[in-house]
This record gives structure tokens, sequence and C-alpha cells, in this order.
């Protein structure tokens, strides 16, 4: 029996929020609005291809241009965890629910467990609070050099980050010592996401991280809807760091990218390829380089760029293709502090057969997106998630 849709393509804009979810106070993120306080400091967002589809029938913004006869079925979706962070986003897409989330640590990282890092690894620890990958770098990688401590930092994300200079610390050095801490923070007190092993060269001033990042993740704790399309023989793709999102389980093939430039350039190439499954992309960029950072301009600079991609993505769609975008959660570049936000998130799903897009309404969890594609492809539903399959025409 054939399926509806032989391919999806699934676009998730890293932290795009559309507004407060109805538990943000919760999370001290009362009046938080990724996309409206971005259009606003724009003072307008040109997203000509995105308002098209319809996302300004889900959040007008300034700049916006709603149409009269949206392309795609348009909605948004409330996160149904106890998290507001990528991972957690990003696993419910796929399914499951966290009700434990992961923990962040503004503060840097209990002393215990700095010390345990310092003891194992015979190098002390420099650093150990929040930072961006270069101010860190800026600031400590001189005293690493004379020192060969390792430099330990966070980000709003549950992330413990360790960087090294790669003639201090060899690449496979920094990776054992990445493997052991990874090991340390999978007790229940830490819950830290992800380890990544930070290595860079060069010298003051002129510091320059290498392609021999290695990140490691924690295992999604059950079968993802990927796990279901791999088992049922159809190919997962994940470009990006979907990947290491999902800490490689149930992915087919892997696209690393460098940009959300990249991202797009990918996509495109993943739909001249002949498969049946899932392509499945997230663009870091959006949280990583203008989110965390508190830039606006640049964030809605980010956002128009990519929007001119979307010509070329909506032109290679066959008849029996479906794209879906959406977004994680929120990271509002105005709102207090360097953290995400629990905010709603966009739902666009096109496909080149609708005439007339029409609202899918509130979703009450992003596992709503697994479950649809689980019902496309015929395989085991997720335990959350309410398919919308049948609601597209």
């Amino acid at each position: 029996m054939s399926k509806r849709y032989q391919r999806v393509f699934l676009v998730v804009m890293d932290s795009v929020g559309i507004g407060e979810s109805p538990d943000a106070k919760e999370f001290n993120d009362i009046g938080a609005d990724t996309l409206g306080h971005i259009a606003e400091a724009k003072d307008g967002l040109k997203m000509p291809n995105m308002d098209q589809l319809g996302l300004p029938c889900v959040k007008e913004y300034q700049g916006c241009a709603k149409p009269e006869s949206p392309k795609a079925y348009f909605g948004k979706m409330e996160e149904a965890s106890v998290g507001k962070d990528t991972m957690t986003g990003h696993w419910e897409i796929m399914g499951l629910h966290i009700d434990q989330p992961f923990r962040t640590f503004p503060n840097g990282f209990p002393k215990e467990l700095i010390a345990d890092i310092e003891q194992r690894t015979n190098r002390k620890v420099l650093g150990n609070k929040p930072a961006s990958g270069t101010e860190i770098l800026e600031e400590l990688g001189a005293e690493h050099m004379k020192t060969g401590g390792l430099i330990v930092y966070t980000s709003a994300d549950s992330v413990l980050q360790i960087a090294a200079h790669e003639t201090i610390v060899p690449p496979e050095e920094l990776w054992e010592i990445c493997e052991m801490a990874r090991e340390l923070t999978l007790d229940e007190k830490y819950m830290v996401g992800r380890v990544i092993a930070r290595p860079f060269l060069g010298s003051p001033g002129k510091w320059e991280r290498t392609s021999n990042r290695h990140d490691y993740a924690l295992k999604p704790f059950g079968r993802t809807v990927m796990n279901e399309l791999v088992d049922g023989g159809y190919e997962s793709i994940a470009i990006g760091k979907i990947s290491d999102i999902y800490d490689g389980e149930g992915i087919t093939k892997s696209l690393r990218t460098t940009s959300n430039m990249d991202g797009m350039d990918k996509l495109s190439e993943s739909l001249l390829m002949d498969f049946k499954g899932l392509s499945f992309l997230n663009l870091v960029d959006f949280d990583a380089k203008f989110g965390h950072r508190r830039d606006p301009i640049g964030y809605g600079d980010a956002l128009e760029e990519y929007d001119a991609r979307l010509p070329e993505i909506l032109e290679k769609l066959k008849e029996d293709d479906l794209l879906i975008i959406t977004a994680d959660h929120g990271n509002d570049p105005i709102h207090h502090g360097t953290d995400h936000t629990r905010e709603y998130v966009p739902l666009l799903v096109y496909n080149t057969r609708m005439k007339n897009g029409k609202s899918l309404g509130i979703r009450k969890s992003f596992a709503d997106i697994g479950a649809t594609i689980a019902d496309n492809f015929e395989v085991n539903l997720p335990s959350i998630g309410k398919s919308f399959l049948q609601e597209l025409k």
C-alpha cells in the first residue's frame, strides 16, 4: 500500500518562538516573544515566503503581510515536557515526554564535579562559568597555554564544554577526558544533557576552534518515531546537529553543517535524494549565534536570509512530499538574561497539492509532529501526541 507522503522534510528553526506559553510564569518568561520582539527591533521583519505559507495567520508581527489564502496548513504548539532546552524540545517532537528537566548551571558546575575532573585528569580547571566559546578563549586561552589547565564552561543549555589547545591537549586526549566527564555527569544529581569537546588552535587574539569537536549526548530515554521509521525500513536523514541531539539513535544518514545556509544547502541536496522516509534539519544559528548573544538585529537578518532560501526548497518538493516547519523553544533576544524562553512554536505544513491552507489550531504537544509522521508511514505511534494527518487535504 502506497503511503500518503513518500518523504517528509522537517525543519526546526532553533529557538524561533512566537509568544509566551500558558505556563511561561513558571519559567520566569512572562512577556517573552522571540519573533515579535525581533520584528520590532528591526522596525519590520521581511519574510515574504514564510508569510505566504501562513506564519502571520499564526502570529502577526511587524513587517508581515498576512495572506488571504495561505499556502500551508498552520497552527502553533505548546510544549508538554518540563523544560525549554534543545534536547527536551526535539525529543518531544519525536514522541518522548520529559518529566524531569535537564539541569542548567548558571553559576558554574558543582565543586565536587570539578574536583573529580581535576583529580582524574591531573589538570586544573579554568573558568567553570557560563560563557560563549569565543569569549572564554579570549579570557583564558593564554592561561591555558601556560598552565595546561582545562577550560570548562557552560551555556543556557544543559551542556558541559571543555576546550583545550590541540598542542597542549591532543584531540584524542581531550576526547577521552570528555568521555570520562560524560560518565560522571550521568549521575541524576547532575543531569547534564551534553558534554562537548572543543579543541582549538592559534594564539591570543587569533584563536580558532577546529573541526575536531566531539559531542557526547545522552541517549533518548525511550524509543522515538525515528527508531520506528528505521525499523520499518525507512530512511531517517539527520542534518545539522540532529544526530548529536539524539546521540545517533534512529538515524540512517547524518549530514553535518557549518551554518544555517549550509543547512539549507544540505536540505536542498536531500530533496534530490531517492529515499522514502524523513529528512530532519536543525538550523542552530538562530539560537547559538543570535538568541543567546541577545542580538535581535543579527537574529532578524538570519531569519530573512533563511526566508530567501525557501523558494528553492518549495520548488524541489514533489507531489508526494510533505514539508513541516517548526521550532523547539524560544530564545527572545530582548528578554532578560541569555536563557531560552518558554514559548509557543509555529507549525507550518505544506504540500504542493494543497490549495488553501487551514488552521491546525493550538496543539497540546510538540509530539503531534512525530505522531503525524508515524501515522503517515504506518509505524508504531508514540505514546504522546495526536496526529493531524487526516486534517491535511
